[in-house]
């Protein structure tokens, strides 16, 4: 249901609180703001199919402008604030926003809005900007009541670029008024048994596809959310204890980071108010995996899917103690195994991932029909892969491999990085890793290891040599990279996913940049 609906029913119940500042939106609050956001458009001349683009650290802020766009037939984009100022400008002017709502308190913000010329309304949250109209200014005056023209909208998310530049991934606009809720949603909804009893924890940042999807079905159902400005590990255990969270939404690196803290830091936060910690976003290491059941107990439950919608899948903790390494098996639509002709394949035998769109919910990339196609099967309409490679067991569970971009072709041999990326990622001695492939003359590539320390390990020649024989010890000799280079921090966006394109970009550009030490086997 939209928020409306529970500003009759509970009104004075907290739909959204920001620790950090002690703000909080009740849903009387909520929908009364949403409405006067929905005024402001509709006052500026925006109708059904226009497009908002919003550019937030955050901030209450985001609920006001996605309810109201919820509830008026528009389409929101977020934007990834830590984009430079002309990277954002190229998604408000792609996605040819009529409106641009960014906060003050970021840097960029002042030359976006120059550059975002096409733009016709600009509106500062938090302080003055110039170029830009204050928010709560023109929201002063505006009617608390529904516009009258209200039908269901729909985010357009961008794909992240880390294999190009970001495209628009744009669906069809519901053919519905908003007060049945969002559709799009329903599927997290039921998967997890959201309610209104649901008391969420939101570690990441707003501009993702899975907080908001996440915290879009919450507020939907009636539920609470609690949004962190930025994940903490203990942080986020001391929020789960003071707020009596329910459910939550992880990517890996957040895991890593707990497990990391001291054992008597973990020790002292009680999290039996958790039912269930839902990840995914980025493969996460078996051994990782296992330590969190083994902390939090069968609550750990992982899904598969992506911005685009091509499949889902879902598996739950003793489901994964079966199969682990597994990201589960379809919901709804089956997923289907090809090779590079589009043939499927058998159980076992890794390929391009294929999800079925359900009807009517396909996508298209937004002024791009070469991508759109690239993305499409060849002889399956419906069939739509975002790169992604895996196999399918005799049972019909998923298994990632890798994003086909980044599989290593070394002398005709494919290499999966993630296989080397995942038991690296526990070594105690190794902060953050990844693996990719860098120039050979004779064999196109050669696979390498590129290794942030831990705080207390210093870069070395010993180190590395430590690094590649326990490589070798768990997966192989040809597995085991010919090279380890030490940088101090690895790309990698907030989301959790490297930024492997950038990493690439520094080899095979020759500009090596921050490697700092190279061990050659």
């Amino acid at each position: 249901m939209h928020p409306g609906i529970h500003a009759q029913t509970q009104p004075d119940k907290i739909a959204v609180v920001r620790p950090s500042t002690g703000e909080a939106l009740t849903y009387r609050q909520l929908d009364a703001r949403a409405n006067r956001v929905a005024n402001l458009l509709y006052d500026a001349g925006l109708r059904r199919g226009d497009h908002v683009a919003l550019y937030l650290e955050n901030h209450l802020a985001y609920f006001e402008v996605i309810w109201a766009c919820m509830r008026s037939g528009y389409y929101f984009t977020p934007i990834n604030y830590h984009l430079t100022a002309s990277e954002a400008a190229y998604i408000v002017d792609d996605c040819d926003a009529k409106v641009l709502v960014a906060s003050a308190n970021l840097d960029h913000v002042p030359e976006l809005g120059r550059l975002a010329g096409r733009c016709e309304v600009k509106l500062s949250v938090g302080g003055q900007v110039e170029g830009f109209a204050d928010y709560e200014a023109a929201l002063a005056g505006k009617a608390e009541t529904p516009i009258a023209d209200q039908w269901l909208g729909a985010m357009m998310m961008y794909s992240s670029g880390t294999t190009g530049r970001p495209k628009g991934i744009k669906r069809p606009l519901p053919d519905q008024g908003p007060d049945g809720g969002s559709p799009n949603v329903q599927i997290l909804i039921s998967m997890f048994a959201l309610d209104d009893k649901v008391v969420y924890l939101s570690p990441a940042p707003m501009y993702h596809a899975a907080p908001i999807g996440y915290t879009s079905a919450v507020v939907q159902m009636g539920g609470t959310v609690v949004m962190m400005d930025r994940f903490d590990a203990e942080t986020a255990l001391r929020l789960i204890e003071e707020y009596g969270i329910t459910h939550s939404q992880w990517v890996p690196t957040m895991f890593i980071r707990m497990l990391r803290l001291d054992p008597e830091i973990r020790a002292k936060y009680d999290l039996s108010s958790l039912r269930c910690a839902i990840h995914a976003a980025a493969p996460c290491p078996v051994e990782v995996k296992r330590r969190m059941i083994e902390w939090w107990g069968p609550i750990v439950e992982e899904y598969y899917s992506s911005t685009e919608g091509a499949g889902f899948s879902k598996i739950t903790s003793p489901e994964w103690l079966d199969h682990p390494g597994s990201v589960g098996r379809s919901v709804g639509t089956p997923f289907h195994i090809c090779d590079e002709g589009g043939n499927e394949l058998p159980p076992g035998e890794p390929g391009l991932i294929y999800g079925e769109a359900p009807s009517g919910v396909g996508f298209v990339y937004h002024k791009d029909d070469e991508k759109t196609a690239g993305a499409t099967h060849p002889r399956h309409d419906n069939w739509r892969t975002v790169g992604d490679v895996g196999y399918l067991d005799e049972d019909g569970y998923l298994y990632l491999t890798d994003r086909k971009a980044f599989v290593i072709n070394s002398g005709g041999v494919n290499i999966y990085p993630q296989q080397i990326e995942d038991v690296l990622a526990l070594h105690p001695r190794v902060a953050d890793v990844a693996v990719i492939g860098v120039p050979n003359p004779d064999l196109g590539e050669e696979v390498k290891a590129v290794v942030q320390p831990a705080p207390d390990a210093e870069p070395s020649e010993a180190l590395a040599q430590e690094i590649l024989a326990f490589i070798t010890e768990k997966l192989g000799k040809q597995l085991t990279p010919r090279s380890v280079d030490f940088v101090d921090e690895l790309p990698r966006l907030p989301t959790g996913k490297l930024a492997k394109k950038e990493l690439r970009a520094r080899y095979w550009d020759n500009r090596p940049e921050t490697a700092s030490l190279s061990t050659r086997i």
